[in-house]
C-alpha cells in the first residue's frame, strides 16, 4: 500500500509551473522564422516571375517597374529568385537540425542514463567529432568527393550531433539525480520506461534548443558552401549562391546581393535568438526545481 502511494510522475508534478512567455524580441524572431519557413513552401508560387527566366537585354537593371528589386547579370528577376531561393537555403538546414536533434537526444539519453561503458564510448566519440570544425570538413569533403549540396547535408548532420549530445547528456544526468527517478525504480518501472516516459518529457526544452541552434549553424554553413561554389549547382535559386553570383553587381544593382544576404543574416540571428531564449527558459525551469 505504501509502495503504490510513491509518486512515479516526473518532477514537473512537484511544483506549479508558470507558463513560459517570450519577450517581444523573441516573439518577433519567432514570427520572422515562421515567415521564412512559409517561403520555403510557397516561395516559388509567390514569385511574380519565373525565377530562372533570363533576359540579357534587361540585365543588371536597378529596382523599378516590373522588377521591384531589379535584375541580375542574366536579366533574372531578383525578387523572384529570392523568394524561390528560400527552399534550398532553408530545407537543408532543417534536415540537418532534425537529424541532429533526434540523434543527440537518443544518444544523450542512453549515455546519461545508462552510464558506464556506454557513456564512456559515446562521450569519447562525441569529444573526438566535436573537436573537428564542421564547415572545414564539409569544404574538404565536398571539394574532394563532389556531391555538393547533398554531401554537405550529410557531413554537417554528422558533425553537428556531438554539441547537442553533450547538452542532452548533461540534462539527463541532472534528471537522473532527482527523487522521482528513485521513486519510479521503487515501484518497478523499467529503465526504458523511465528514460522515454519520465526523463524525455523533462528534457524536451533542451532538445528543442538543440534543434534551433543546430539549424542556425547549419544554415550559415550551407550558405557558405553555396557561396564558395561547393553547395547547390550554378544557376540555382539559393541565397548563398545568389550572393556569390551577384557580388559583381554591387554598383549596378546592390540589391542583387543585398536581398539574399540580408535574409541569411536575419534568419540566422532570429533562429539563434529563439534557441538562446529556449535555453534560458530551460535553465530557469531547472532552477525552479
Amino acid at each position: 500500500m505504501t509502495m503504490e502511494a510513491i509518486p512515479a510522475a516526473p518532477a514537473r508534478s512537484h511544483h506549479k509551473r508558470r507558463p513560459w512567455r517570450p519577450d517581444p524580441l523573441t516573439a518577433l524572431s519567432a514570427v520572422i522564422v515562421c515567415a521564412v519557413l512559409a517561403l520555403t513552401v510557397w516561395g516559388s508560387a509567390l514569385a511574380p516571375q519565373p525565377p530562372m527566366r533570363q533576359d540579357l537585354f534587361g540585365a543588371a537593371l536597378p529596382p523599378g517597374g516590373e522588377h521591384l528589386l531589379g535584375t541580375d547579370q542574366l536579366g533574372r528577376d531578383i525578387l523572384s529568385r529570392t523568394l524561390a531561393g528560400a527552399r534550398t537555403a532553408v530545407l537543408g538546414p532543417l534536415i540537418i537540425a532534425l537529424v541532429t536533434a533526434v540523434f543527440s537526444t537518443c544518444l544523450g539519453l542512453l549515455a546519461g542514463y545508462i552510464g558506464g561503458i556506454t557513456d564512456s564510448v559515446v562521450s569519447r566519440l562525441a569529444d573526438v567529432v566535436y573537436s573537428v570544425p564542421p564547415l572545414l570538413v564539409a569544404i574538404v569533403a565536398v571539394g574532394v568527393l563532389g556531391g555538393g549540396y547533398t554531401l554537405g547535408i550529410v557531413v554537417l548532420s554528422i558533425l553537428n550531433i556531438p554539441a547537442g549530445l553533450r547538452s542532452i547528456r548533461a540534462a539527463v544526468l541532472e534528471q537522473k539525480a532527482l527523487p522521482y527517478i528513485e521513486s519510479a525504480w521503487v515501484i518497478g518501472k523499467s529503465g526504458t520506461h523511465i528514460m522515454w516516459v519520465h526523463i524525455l518529457p523533462n528534457i524536451r526544452p533542451i532538445a528543442l534548443t538543440t534543434f534551433f541552434l543546430a539549424f542556425t549553424y547549419a544554415f550559415v554553413d550551407l550558405s557558405t558552401l553555396s557561396f564558395l561554389g561547393l553547395g547547390v549547382a550554378p544557376g540555382t535559386s539559393d541565397w548563398g549562391r545568389m550572393v556569390a553570383e551577384s557580388r559583381v553587381l554591387v554598383f549596378q544593382n546592390p540589391w542583387a546581393a543585398l536581398a539574399p544576404l540580408l535574409l541569411i543574416v536575419v534568419t540566422a540571428v532570429c533562429a539563434n535568438l529563439l534557441g538562446e531564449s529556449l535555453e534560458g527558459a530551460a535553465a530557469e525551469k531547472g532552477k525552479a526545481r
